[in-house]
């Protein structure tokens, strides 16, 4: 039997691997490759250049692949590329890149984006990300992996989210959030870090500790982030965590939340 159903429209130059699965009334268009052990709902609408990975599902009304509405965006082959073991729900919107930034926009692996979530142009979403219903991403976001971004989250465009950060429902992010923080509120503000998650993957109470003086020292003692990351230099040589926390600090173009 085979696994497209008839009623689904498919480009005659569409890549499909021989076990991926189609449901009725989806559209995969031309310089799409689906990879192995990817499901298909109904109604899916996939365009091209896209590439997705191996053991996907995709709901129905995902809308992948898209022109971005970006203004410069004049209708360059630019690419949506999507790894492997995503969980993609229902009407989940992903639109390709531009040309004056990445040509791409990039989600990564063993992601859940759930119902009715945005990612724009450019931006990249890493590893064991959630993004919940209603998050939208602006263009040119990067999200590190192991964040979750809470139901209707709002990232503006430029925005970098450090890994395993969390913001909380309805928050409106203008300015970077540094790895390993929660944020929440509009507009978005620091409140703590997220040790819930940590200890969930298995940090040590050693590093969350080194986590949390580090928090203190940016956010609680009213230092200058200059002199907080000066302060931070000898445990972020002992501890690659707290390296992290500095480095996504450093790495700020945007100023961080706050």
């Amino acid at each position: 039997m085979s696994l497209i159903d008839p009623r689904a429209i498919i480009d005659p130059s569409a890549r499909l691997a021989d076990d991926v699965v189609v449901g009725p009334w989806s559209i995969i268009g031309p310089d799409v490759e689906i990879g192995e052990g990817t499901v298909l709902g109904p109604h899916v609408i996939i365009k091209g250049p896209t590439r997705i990975g191996r053991d996907n599902r995709i709901y129905q009304f995902a809308s992948l692949g898209e022109d971005t509405p970006d203004r410069k965006y004049k209708g360059e082959p630019t690419r949506l590329v999507i790894g492997d073991h995503n969980i993609i729900r229902e009407g989940v919107t992903m639109h390709r890149g531009t040309i004056q930034d990445r040509d791409e926009t990039t989600v990564g692996d063993h992601n859940l984006i759930m119902a009715y979530a945005h990612i724009g142009h450019d931006s990249v979403v890493g590893d064991h990300c959630i993004l919940v219903n209603n998050v939208a991403l602006a263009g040119h976001v990067h999200i590190g992996d192991w964040a979750i971004l809470s139901g209707y989250t709002l990232v503006h465009q430029f925005c970098h989210i450090g890994a395993h950060s969390f913001a909380a429902m309805g928050s409106a992010i203008g300015k970077d959030v540094p790895a390993y923080v929660t944020v929440s509120g509009n507009p978005a503000e620091a409140r703590s870090m997220n040790f819930e998650g940590m200890r969930r993957r298995g940090f040590s109470s050693e590093v969350m500790h080194a986590l949390r003086n580090a928090y203190r020292t940016v956010y609680r003692r009213g230092l200058t982030v200059e002199a907080a990351l000066e302060e931070l230099a000898e445990d972020a040589g002992a501890f690659e965590e707290v390296a992290l926390f500095r480095q996504t600090i450093l790495n700020s173009t945007r100023g961080i939340t706050r």
